[in-house]
């Protein structure tokens, strides 16, 4: 059965307010359409969690769709701290809860895993425990040193970007891996977004690459580009002056609410946003082929 739509219907179905959302991907991969999405939507009072946050959940809390961040390191890759989020939790705007990277991790897998908690082994951020209930130590029960547990997260919504995946929802993902299977298993619903829709012969003949099967998948919708200004491995590259200019933006409010009313709610969806960054952005942003050896997947 086909899971496929369009991006504003999958969003309207599967995103209500006052969800937990988790966007996944780590340095690239990263569905910064999904967000927009979201923000044109005008969704509110979202629990947004994410190891990284990166610049979706800046642009998220700027558009009022935030209540709450759930996070491990928020800031601007390479340049510094997210300025509207880490205003709005100064000013006591906006909840949040911090953990260590693998602490993130760690309450995904257990949220995937069905179990209320998974222990990790303690680490130099001992500050953490001081400010974050959830984070708490328990006697090793084999005589071992206390160990830290971290409580199950299972978001009402994990969105996920793949290069390609076919119509059910089976999705290839290449490049650095991040924590996007552990959130698609640990969510109620997910949403896929992907470079491209291919025909299941092409996902079956790599079965390898299939980080995350149909069967977790609620929603597929074919969105090219849909992570820039991250990339997507063999697609397109990182734009690294979006990521500049961006610490710039964000510097005055009245900057922030021009960028959104222009290349948010200013383009109906993100074809038409591609299409505004202009040729000169898309040939900067060009890769060259990179092929990787064939795979002999033989049988009788």
């Amino acid at each position: 059965m086909s899971k496929l739509t369009t991006l504003p219907d999958a969003i309207s179905k599967y995103v209500n307010d006052g969800d937990t959302v988790y966007a996944a991907g780590f340095t690239h991969l990263i569905p910064f359409a999904a967000g927009h999405e979201i923000m044109r939507l005008k969704k509110r009072d979202l629990v947004l969690a994410r190891a990284t946050p990166d610049l979706i959940y800046d642009q998220m809390a700027a558009a009022g769709c935030a209540r709450k961040v759930i996070f491990s390191y928020m800031g601007n890759p390479g340049v510094g701290s997210l300025r509207i989020i880490r205003s709005a939790i100064e000013q006591g705007k906006l909840e949040w809860e911090e953990y260590s990277h693998f602490g993130m991790i760690t309450r995904l897998q257990a949220g995937a895993s069905g179990l209320p908690f998974l222990p990790m082994n303690q680490t130099a951020v001992s500050d953490l425990e001081k400010v974050n209930p959830n984070i708490k130590r328990i006697a090793d029960p084999f005589g071992g040193k206390d160990v830290i547990v971290v409580p199950a997260l299972n978001p009402d919504v994990a969105i996920v970007h793949v290069q390609r995946a076919d119509a059910n929802g089976n999705s290839h993902l290449w490049g650095i891996i991040g924590e996007q299977k552990e959130a698609a298993f640990a969510a109620k619903k997910v949403i896929v977004t992907a470079e491209e829709i291919v025909d299941e012969s092409v996902i079956r003949s790599d079965p390898n690459r299939t980080l995350i099967p149909s069967v977790v998948v609620d929603a597929v919708c074919e969105v090219p580009h849909a992570c820039h200004p991250s990339y997507a491995q063999g697609y397109y590259d990182r734009d690294n002056e979006f990521y500049l200019e961006w610490d710039k933006v964000s510097e005055s409010a009245e900057r922030v609410k021009s960028y959104l009313d222009e290349w948010i709610y200013g383009v109906k969806d993100r074809a038409e946003y591609w299409q505004k960054l202009g040729k000169e952005t898309h040939k900067r942003l060009a890769v060259k082929p990179r092929m990787s050896e064939a795979v002999n997947y033989g049988s009788y």
